[in-house]
């Protein structure tokens, strides 16, 4: 009589440790679109503030040194804007990839919980036709008695 194999629930833990594993990824990739969208909106608040003072300040004629000083930081604000879009972009598509992989992570745990399952039934299966040849048995060693006598 066939056995269940004891390989398929080791399987299906570690195919589910892999679809865990994929979806702690997405939840820090989340995290990481989260924290640059945050700092890019922080960002250009910031810069729309500075350029806001600026326009405001030309009635009162500003120094040559702070309007240059105040021209720089408005570049650097601009140039800090560009990297975290860089940086948004990048995790953006590092999230994609981390979604991906936790859909092929799915999908091979469907297919080991679909291995386990036949493989189950077909252990069901195999001791019902052994316990049915044990009542045919039994049954014709009773008809062989009962002519007997």
């Amino acid at each position: 009589m066939r056995q269940a194999r004891n390989c398929w629930p080791v399987l299906v833990r570690k195919a589910q440790d892999a679809v865990n594993e994929a979806q702690n990824d997405i939840v820090q990739a989340l995290a990481r679109v989260d924290q640059l969208e945050a700092s890019h909106q922080r960002l250009c608040k910031l810069y729309d503030e500075y350029r806001l003072q600026e326009h405001a300040s030309q009635a009162p004629v500003m120094g040559m040194q702070a309007s240059m000083n105040h021209r720089q930081f408005m570049a650097q604000l601009l140039n800090l804007q560009q990297r975290v879009v860089v940086d948004l972009g990048k995790a953006q598509t590092t999230l994609a990839q981390m979604r991906q992989k936790r859909l092929k992570a799915e999908i091979e745990l469907h297919k080991m919980q679909s291995l386990a399952e036949q493989d189950a039934k077909a252990v069901a299966q195999d001791a019902k036709r052994y316990e049915q040849r044990q009542m045919d048995e039994l049954g014709v060693r009773q008809f062989i008695l009962g002519m007997g006598t």
